[in-house]
């Protein structure tokens, strides 16, 4: 029963077999293949805009070169202090902005306010010993497992535009956030200020497909060569676009994430009953982040459970983990069996019962 990470399980039916089938026979390599323009224009009709896409093969590489397409070497990044491109990445954003810096704000869930964002571009000194601020990264969902609502990228959209700031989202569980909220790709991205949006398929059913979508033209000059100098045009990059084609058809993605968020709600409301068990924040994609005794958690990896331990940097004020308790991560995957939920379920329920009698 593992736990650890939906990007731990290999891909999807759908996406094998479209990737078998553009396996068959020669094509034009480095992108010049059919398969790859098709899905460059499915991009397009899926934002309902004119955007020009990328296709790489990490989140990694996705994240570092478009903020390097968007943040010069003597510029400024914010983003939160336990974003992915700040604490998961080697320092590959930075390297790749050739010495541009990233700055690390709180914010409870691993969110960013529109305030707290103001308040520091405003605080920061006007003279050339500043770098000044270039761009603002968000990730959709966040590392505590949240989402951003649309109202709330608007107004941090609000603030980059008063500041000069280019606009960036991490979407390494952009469809995820898509089903929380209901809303469309459009209206997550381009329609709330997104600039440029690094597209994640990888942890929802793809191989390893990941793509830059830039939706202001300007944003977008010389990233072709940026993706080739970070050996990311890939002389079989039809295989990246097919992995592509497989996830969109028939609404595939939506199809996993549905059923990735589905079950994170059920364990997530299985262990939040408990007694002493409680959520260090809402369950809105599909991570679960319980609170729960040092016992329970011990019970738990006994009977099999796999998952990570976690940081409490982006707890709320009012909430903090005891000595005796431990904060840890669960993340349901497109591949993840409903009877594996219920079976952590039961285990849990059980060491509780024998906790209580105790």
């Amino acid at each position: 029963m593992n736990f650890l990470s939906d990007n731990i399980v290999g891909a999807s039916a759908p996406v094998l077999q479209a990737l078998m089938q553009a396996n068959d026979g020669a094509m034009p390599a480095y992108g010049g293949d059919d398969i790859t323009k098709r899905i460059k224009a499915r991009f397009a009709e899926i934002f309902e805009h004119e955007v020009s896409v990328y296709l790489v093969t990490t989140g990694t590489a996705a994240n570092a070169l478009a903020l390097s397409s968007i943040v010069p070497p003597w510029g400024l990044c914010v983003c939160h202090k336990e974003a992915h491109v700040i604490d998961d990445e080697c320092g590959a954003p930075e390297f790749f902005m050739h010495g541009a810096k990233l700055a690390g704000l709180p914010g409870v869930g691993s969110k960013l306010t529109a305030a707290s964002v103001s308040a520091y571009l405003e605080g920061l000194p006007k003279a050339v010993k500043q770098m000044p601020p270039k761009a603002l990264s968000i990730s959709q969902v966040t590392e505590s497992g949240m989402v951003y609502g649309l109202d709330e990228i608007a107004a941090l959209s609000a603030v980059c535009k008063a500041h000069g700031l280019s606009f960036h989202m991490d979407g390494a569980r952009f469809v995820n956030a898509l089903v929380t909220l209901g809303c469309t790709p459009a209206e997550m991205t381009w329609k709330q200020g997104i600039d440029i949006l690094s597209f994640g398929a990888t942890k929802n059913g793809c191989l390893m497909a990941e793509a830059i979508v830039v939706f202001k033209p300007a944003l977008a000059e010389g990233l072709d060569y940026r993706c080739k100098r970070a050996g990311q045009v890939t002389s079989k990059g039809r295989l990246i676009a097919a992995q592509l084609e497989g996830y969109f058809a028939n609404d595939h993605w939506y199809d996993n994430a549905r059923h990735a968020n589905r079950l994170a709600t059920l364990l997530s409301d299985g262990l939040s009953q408990l007694p002493g068990v409680r959520l260090a924040w809402p369950t809105e994609a599909n991570e679960v982040f319980p609170i729960l005794s040092k016992s329970l958690d011990q019970a738990l990896r006994e009977g099999g459970v796999q998952y990570h331990p976690w940081t409490d940097v982006s707890l709320p004020a009012h909430e903090s983990v005891g000595a005796d308790e431990a904060l840890v991560r669960l993340v349901v995957s497109f591949a993840t069996r409903e009877d594996d939920v219920r079976r952590v379920l039961e285990i849990a329920r059980s060491a509780a019962s024998r906790q209580a009698a105790e």
